[in-house]
C-alpha cells in the first residue's frame, strides 16, 4: 500500500469511526444482521485484545422464541427491587425484551483463565469486543445500542439465565435498521480526556 493510498484509508476509517452513533433498541427494526453478517459481527469481536488468549466474555444471543421469557426476566427483577411496581411498569420492563431483530446480553467470567488477570482487564477486553461488533454493524449500514441497568445485577435475572458465580451481566447489546435518529451529539474535545503526566 502506497503512502496516498495509507492517507486515505486512515481518513476514511478515522471519519466512520466518528460517525458512528448510538441508537437505541426502540429505534431499532427489522430487518437486522442475516447469519452470515451476524458471523462476520463475531469474528470482529473475536479481534479484541485478549490477555493471554483467555475469552474471558461471551454473548448470549436472545433469539425471537425466548424475548418472552426474557421480558419475564426482567419483570421479575423490577419485583425483586420493587414489590409494589404497577402493571404499568412491569409491562415496560417485559417490553424491553421485544426491541431490535438482534438482541445479546455481554457476559464477563472473572473466573475464566489466570485469576492473575484482573476483572477490569477482562471487562475492557469485553468492550473492545463490543466496539469492534458496533464499528462493524455501522459499516453494514446497521445501527446499534447498548443498554444496561439493575435488573441485570437481580439474583432472579441471574439464576433465569442459568449465570455461575464468576459471571457478570455487563449489558445488552442491540443491532438492527435504524428507524429514527436523535440529533448527533458532539463529541468531547481531546484536551477533555487526555494529560500529559
Amino acid at each position: 500500500m502506497s503512502e496516498t493510498e495509507k492517507q486515505s484509508a486512515t481518513r476514511l476509517a478515522s471519519q466512520w469511526i466518528a460517525s458512528r452513533q448510538t441508537v437505541l433498541p426502540k429505534r431499532l427494526v427489522a430487518p437486522g444482521p442475516d447469519a452470515a453478517e451476524i458471523e462476520q459481527l463475531f469474528q470482529a469481536a473475536a479481534a479484541a485484545p485478549d490477555h493471554d488468549l483467555i475469552n474471558p466474555w461471551r454473548f448470549l444471543i436472545i433469539p425471537a422464541h425466548k424475548r418472552a421469557h426474557l421480558g419475564e426476566l426482567f419483570a421479575a427483577a423490577l419485583l425483586e427491587r420493587d414489590a409494589s411496581a404497577s402493571n404499568d411498569q412491569l409491562e415496560q420492563a417485559r417490553d424491553k425484551a421485544l426491541r431490535a431483530p438482534l438482541l445479546m446480553l455481554l457476559i464477563v467470567d472473572e473466573a475464566k483463565g489466570s485469576a492473575d488477570i484482573d476483572l477490569h482487564e477482562r471487562v475492557l477486553s469485553a468492550g473492545c469486543a463490543v466496539q469492534n461488533l458496533m464499528l462493524l454493524a455501522h459499516a453494514m449500514d446497521y445501527g446499534s445500542g447498548l443498554t444496561s441497568g439493575k435488573a441485570l445485577k437481580a439474583d432472579s435475572f441471574r439464576a433465569g439465565l442459568g449465570l455461575g458465580a464468576s459471571e457478570h451481566a455487563i449489558c445488552c447489546l442491540s443491532v438492527g435498521t435504524v428507524s429514527s435518529r436523535k440529533p448527533f451529539k458532539p463529541r468531547p474535545e481531546v484536551p477533555q480526556f487526555t494529560r500529559i503526566w
